[in-house]
């Protein structure tokens, strides 16, 4: 075994990805199986999941797709003993299920706030509550990445109740990760900038991109695949077995930026 396979490699753990049937977590999902990970990919999609599935093997990786809605512990449950009837555990758990909305903020309703909160928030509590419980009882330690965003930290303008959402997932990685910590079971929180994606490009108006720009140091989006790095240190029981209750930001600059 090599110097960095040794750091970084995953050969023979178990990663579940939530979310892994959109782009980010997408990009991901595909970084874990490439570094040896087995990945199951969720999400409420088959035909995206296959697809995933298929850009993962086609660079050597193992997988399958496990269709889930996360907002439902019942539904979590299965997933989990489904996963566990066939791997001795779940080694690896990233949670990147969300959803956006640039209604202006007198205009949310109840129900569009409600639907955010249980995509984005309510939906990582309820799987760490789940596959966290298999990695204590597993007593063998694990990783946990919550996608976090730039609005966890600062505030985003139209964006109101996507912030609060990432907001209160921020908060609440850290307390697990404190809580867990005497248990090895690292939580951190990967923080992407601006990465174009499908649940953001109906607020990336004109203004809007140029204001981002403005903003960001290295004056460009970010690439999907630039979150793999960042994903293997996180996901590594040695790279990263020092590692929690971080909020590992990778912005292109955009948090370091002010006048």
């Amino acid at each position: 075994m090599n110097y960095l396979e040794n750091l970084f490699g995953l050969s023979g753990k178990c990663a579940v990805v939530i979310g892994a049937t959109g782009e980010l977590c997408g990009a991901m999902a595909e970084g874990l199986a490439g570094a040896g990970a087995y990945v199951y990919v969720i999400g409420r999609n088959p035909e995206k999941g296959e697809e995933r599935l298929r850009r993962i093997r086609e660079i050597g990786g193992e997988g399958e797709f496990l269709a889930c809605d996360v907002s439902s512990k019942d539904e979590l449950e299965g997933l989990r003993d489904a996963i566990l009837a066939d791997r001795p555990g779940v080694d690896v758990l990233v949670n990147g299920a969300g959803i956006n909305s640039p209604t202006p903020f007198l205009d949310i309703t109840e129900e569009e706030f409600d639907q955010i909160l249980s995509v984005n928030l309510k939906a990582i509590l309820l799987s760490c509550q789940v596959f966290g419980q298999a990695m204590l009882d597993r007593n063998e330690g694990g990783s946990i990445i919550n996608l976090g965003s730039i609005s966890g930290l600062n505030p985003l303008s139209r964006v109101f109740s996507y912030s609060a959402s990432k907001g209160a997932v921020h908060n609440l990685s850290k307390n697990l990760a404190r809580e867990w910590a005497p248990n090895n079971i690292r939580v951190n929180i990967l923080v992407p900038g601006f990465f174009p994606a499908e649940q953001n490009r109906k607020v990336l108006t004109p203004d809007r991109v140029e204001s981002i720009m403005n903003h960001t140091a290295m004056k460009r989006f970010g690439d999907k695949e630039e979150l793999i790095g960042a994903t293997l240190l996180l996901a590594s029981q040695n790279a990263g077995s020092f590692i929690t209750g971080t909020e590992m930001i990778v912005d292109g600059g955009y948090d370091c930026m002010t006048i």
